[in-house]
């Protein structure tokens, strides 16, 4: 559950980097400006666009980090229950021949 929320975070988060890119790119390169301004801008964009992405991934990766840590939990929790069954059923098992042997006379 946890990780198909990060994977849509993921995706949305995506999703709006390449329409925010595209959109600023596009839009400078219709604006009456020398090539030169235009590199700029595009430049300093992409830079932007690149931090972005970089906060979203660490951002993701916390996420991640954490859903990764409560399943590990959840597992040894699970695990650490089903040991207590088996022992129980181990012991009921154990006791059930010694109480149901035919006494000696």
């Amino acid at each position: 559950m946890a990780d198909n929320r990060n994977s849509c975070f993921l995706e949305a988060a995506v999703s709006f980097l390449i329409g925010s890119a595209t959109g600023f790119i596009l839009g400078v390169l219709f604006a009456p400006a020398s090539g030169a301004e235009t590199r700029k801008k595009i430049q300093e964009s992409a830079v932007k666009t690149g931090e972005k992405a970089k906060e979203s991934y660490e951002k993701v990766a916390k996420e991640a980090e954490k859903a990764i840590s409560v399943v590990k939990q959840k597992t040894a929790e699970g695990i650490d229950t089903i040991k207590d069954f088996v022992e129980k059923k181990k012991s009921e098992i154990l006791k059930k021949p010694a109480e149901s042997e035919p006494t000696k006379k």
